[in-house]
């Protein structure tokens, strides 16, 4: 058996819906025992406040910024530029920063509940390219990504291994963003040695690295491994082991990801328009069942499907379901084929566990792979998920992400073999 096939057996399999599986198990939580949502580093660490009149501050702090806070259940929740699912946000953000004026050259924790940069480790003629990028240096940024799973699998136990790489491709997609905004180049990597960096940066089995990005110029130059390893800190109060992430995480972090040609995005958008867009991005929980129209629906999907700066690839294919869309007929599409006609929005509802956003919306999307690296597949769905949200917002429709849907009905529904990673509707 292909080695792909036996990762989607071991891991995206066990982790499918079904409407069985959802009436037997409905994952009831007790809100009282969530684990705390902020990592924060010991109070004799050297700290920088980010400040909003620094460009290089703003770039850090926008790719992650908080943006709302609200009860819900008597439970406060810090919304922020990315999304995630249930709102639990197990990413984790650090950056290394070299050759930037009035910045120490170090590796540094976003400690974002406080808008301040944490400086972890300083560095000498070590860092963090000898893992990502061997033989070059870096002078500018390099974002790593990393995942407190705990934080999702106290919920979603074992399908939390999913929701943990959605969100750190929603995570990349937030930075990549603020990096647009302050007209800078970056390039996404998900193929390097992870498992290393994990064990430098003092992560224990609690919280591992996903994605990378690079943000910068490159120079030809050795720099070395890092010459100590960061003290472990925790990024929750309590902790509960999940073996089945823990192996995922393992066994999808050594398997090489289909490669590509490098080609970069070229957006043509109103910066003051953009911002807002990133700035108030909600998961919307309710539409209004009205028609978008044709212009706004092809311009969200054309930008969506602009290239993906990485080498690092797995193929996405979207089937969207349009239900209401100004001068398209309601039906199953495939990129601009129709491919099924009829109206499905009490279809899609149901596959989507029933959820009403899914039949209400204008149209709902379904994101497939025949990948090779299903870590990097889902970062990749997740990386798309946080484009639809930002230019649907961007043209005035609204948006959610969905990640739990009956996985063998919904690709039967859709007539694929190729297994489905995410979902998403939008509407009005």
């Amino acid at each position: 058996m292909p080695q792909n096939k036996i990762y989607r057996e071991n891991y995206h399999e066990k982790t499918k819906h079904s409407y069985l599986s959802v009436q037997i198990d409905p994952n009831y939580v007790d809100a009282s025992t969530q684990p705390s949502a902020f990592k924060v580093y010991p109070k004799f660490y050297r700290r920088l406040k980010l400040n909003g009149d620094n460009p290089n501050h703003t770039f850090i702090w926008l790719s992650s910024a908080i943006t709302f806070e609200k009860l819900y259940k008597d439970v406060p929740y810090k919304l922020r530029v990315n999304p995630s699912a249930g709102a639990l946000y197990p990413t984790e953000v650090y950056v290394q920063i070299r050759g930037v004026e009035g910045i120490i050259d170090g590796i540094y924790h976003l400690e974002l509940e406080n808008n301040y940069l944490t400086l972890i480790y300083e560095l000498i003629d070590d860092g963090l390219e000898s893992y990502i990028i061997p033989g070059k240096s870096i002078n500018g940024f390099i974002f790593l990504i990393g995942c407190v799973y705990y934080r999702s699998s106290w919920k979603y136990q074992d399908r939390s291994m999913r929701y943990c790489f959605l969100d750190s491709g929603h995570h990349l997609g937030a930075i990549a963003a603020s990096a647009y905004l302050h007209e800078k180049n970056t390039q996404l990597i998900f193929d390097f040695d992870k498992l290393g960096l994990n064990a430098d940066l003092g992560f224990e089995n609690k919280e591992f690295i996903t994605g990378c990005v690079i943000s910068g110029e490159a120079q030809e130059k050795k720099v070395r491994r890092l010459r100590l390893k960061v003290p472990f800190v925790s990024g929750t109060d309590y902790f509960e082991p999940n073996q089945f992430v823990e192996d995922a995480y393992q066994a999808t972090s050594v398997q090489p990801s289909r490669q590509q040609k490098l080609e970069y995005p070229q957006f043509d958008l109103c910066q003051d328009k953009f911002f807002e867009a990133v700035w108030n991005r909600r998961s919307i929980r309710r539409f209004q069942k009205y028609s978008i129209s044709q212009k706004d629906y092809w311009q969200i999907f054309q930008a969506v499907q602009q290239p993906i700066p990485t080498e690092n690839f797995e193929e996405i294919e979207i089937y969207s379901v349009v239900h209401r869309v100004e001068g398209m007929s309601p039906g199953l599409y495939k990129g601009t084929h129709l491919i099924k006609a009829g109206n499905f929005s009490e279809k899609t509802g149901y596959l989507c566990i029933n959820q009403a956003i899914a039949r209400d919306g204008a149209v709902t999307v379904f994101f497939v792979s025949d990948y090779i690296n299903y870590q990097t597949a889902l970062q990749l769905a997740g990386f798309l998920g946080q484009r639809v949200y930002l230019f649907s917002n961007y043209w005035g429709v609204e948006c959610s992400g969905i990640g739990a849907y009956y996985d063998d009905e919904t690709q039967e529904f859709l007539g694929t073999d190729k297994a489905v990673l995410y979902a998403m509707t939008i509407g009005i």
